[in-house]
C-alpha cells in the first residue's frame, strides 16, 4: 500500500548515505553538546542521540559495543558517554536531548534547529531563563507563568541547579542585561 505512516525520515537520501550523516550528526553532537543543522535532520538525530544515551546508562559491554559502532570518534566520545554523561542523565527517564527551531540559516530557507543535549554547560534554554529573570530583577516585576515554569524545568534534574541559576542570573546582571542598545 502506497503512503503509510513512515517509521523514520529518509532525508532523499540512500540508506547508507542517510546512516553516516546521522553517525555524524551524533558524533558532533556529542562532541561539542550542540550543533545547528536543518530541522528535519535535528529530529532524526535526536532519536539516535537519544538511543545512545539510553545505551550509556546500560553500562554493559554489548552497549559499549554499539556505541562504539556508531560513533566516528569512539576513543574521545565512549568516556564521555559512560562517565559525565551518563551521571548527568542517572535520575532523567528520557528527553536527554532538545530541538530549538531558529530562522533559516542559508539561503534556501530550509527550516533550521538547534540541537543540544539538555543540563549541559551550553544548555540554552537555561541561559535564556536566566536572562529573562536578571530583566525581571532588574525591571523589580513579578515572575511570570511562562518563566516560573521554565525555572523549574532547567533546575529539576540538574546538580545545585537553584544555585548554577542564580549565579548566572548575577552574572548577567552584572553584564548589564537591561541596558539599551544605540
Amino acid at each position: 500500500m502506497a503512503g503509510g505512516a513512515a517509521k523514520y525520515r529518509h532525508l532523499s537520501r540512500k540508506s547508507s548515505h542517510r546512516q553516516a550523516l546521522l553517525r555524524n550528526l551524533v558524533t558532533s553532537l556529542f562532541e561539542h553538546e550542540t550543533i545547528s543543522t536543518t530541522w528535519p535532520k535535528a529530529k532524526e538525530a535526536q532519536r539516535l542521540a537519544d538511543k545512545l544515551i539510553t545505551m550509556g546508562k546500560k553500562n554493559t559491554e554489548a552497549s559499549r559495543r554499539n556505541a562504539t559502532s556508531i560513533f566516528y570518534k569512539p576513543v574521545e566520545l565512549i568516556p564521555k558517554l559512560f562517565g559525565p554523561l551518563r551521571e548527568r542523565y542517572a535520575n532523567r527517564d528520557g528527553g536527554y536531548t532538545r530541538v530549538l527551531r531558529i530562522e533559516p540559516l542559508k539561503d534556501d530557507q530550509a527550516p533550521s534547529a538547534i540541537l543540544e543535549l539538555v543540563d549541559g554547560p551550553k544548555d540554552m534554554r537555561f541561559a535564556m531563563t536566566a536572562k529573562t529573570l536578571a530583566r525581571v530583577r532588574a525591571d523589580n516585576k513579578e515572575v511570570n507563568e511562562i518563566t516560573a515554569t521554565n525555572i523549574r524545568k532547567v533546575t529539576r534534574f540538574r546538580k545545585n541547579g537553584e544555585e548554577a541559576l542564580e549565579k548566572m542570573v548575577r552574572k548577567f546582571e552584572q553584564m548589564g542585561v537591561n541596558k539599551e542598545k544605540p
